[in-house]
């Protein structure tokens, strides 16, 4: 089992495994904003960030569809959480500790602290996803 699948199950388990997919969900961008760019002096990430907006987790014209970020988000929010302010600054805080691409790659913290949108570009997260 990888470090990846440990931190998730057990992330799964800290905050209820009975999370159901969230849908864009303004309280829980409105937190992660302020997390990571309200205070955030480089102003090209801002921008991007602001620009992203829900693209920030989710990916396609559907916002059913999550880019990884999202994924992980998705395991540990539901629409039931949105007024739980303390779950969702929890459950950012625990997934920016994850690789982004497994092991090896960098965590989505230090994507962020490197000015990078976590789910990757605004480009490729209004792409379609591609179909298994």
């Amino acid at each position: 089992m990888t470090r990846l699948s440990c931190a998730l199950i057990a992330a799964a388990l800290l905050f209820g495994a009975s999370a159901r997919p969230a849908a864009a969900i303004k309280q829980f961008q409105d937190e992660w904003m302020k997390l990571y760019v309200e205070d955030n002096s480089n102003e090209d990430f801002v921008k991007a960030a602001e620009e992203a907006k829900c693209f920030i987790c989710h990916q396609g014209k559907k916002k059913s569809n999550h880019n990884p970020y999202g994924e992980h988000l998705e395991e540990l929010l539901s629409k039931k959480d949105k007024k739980d302010v303390e779950k969702i600054v929890k459950s950012i805080k625990a997934v920016a500790e994850l690789k982004s691409d497994g092991d090896g790659s960098p965590t989505y913290a230090e994507l962020i602290a490197e000015g990078k949108l976590p789910g990757g570009t605004l480009e490729e997260a209004k792409e379609e996803p591609k179909k298994d």
